[in-house]
């Protein structure tokens, strides 16, 4: 059983800059029919990290090509490709935080060595009030697992 995406958080160093990446889309262009309001989120990343979300999530591969990987929700909606070409080495903070949750029914222990079993690494858990474990993808990008919901 696949955990569901929770939440994806974006952090910009120039939120105006992200602002008019997003308002652009160029007349003609089929990649993101069907996709809805918001059609793609683009991230710097291999093509591992690609393989390794649509394992997670249970997501379709629907683009593998060069150096490009996307994978979208079986009920339709926006794709998350990841980009090597944009690959820069990873410091800081991660732009993009996915917050995963196992099913209602499911258990996190279970839900963190699954994606272990995957490729990723488990880092540590979170702070407050939220029961969080804190791990990282193939790229090390970080990413939470919450308790089931």
């Amino acid at each position: 059983m696949t955990c569901h995406l929770l939440a994806v958080c974006f952090d910009a160093n120039d939120p105006l800059r992200l602002a008019r990446f997003w308002g652009v889309i160029e007349p003609g262009n089929n990649w993101l029919a069907g996709c809805g309001f918001l059609a793609e989120l683009t991230c710097a990343g291999s093509r591992e990290a690609g393989y390794f979300w649509s394992e997670a999530l249970g997501w379709p591969l629907v683009w593998d090509q060069g150096l490009q990987t996307a994978i979208r929700s079986p009920r339709g909606g926006p794709k998350i490709s990841w980009d090597a070409e944009w690959m820069t080495p990873h410091t800081g903070k991660s732009q993009l935080h996915f917050d995963l949750a196992p099913p209602i029914h499911g258990d996190q222990e279970e839900e963190v060595g699954r994606l272990v079993s995957l490729g990723a690494t488990r880092i540590g858990i979170g702070q407050g009030e939220v029961s969080q474990v804190v791990m990282a993808d193939p790229d090390d990008r970080e990413f939470c697992v919450l308790t089931p919901r």
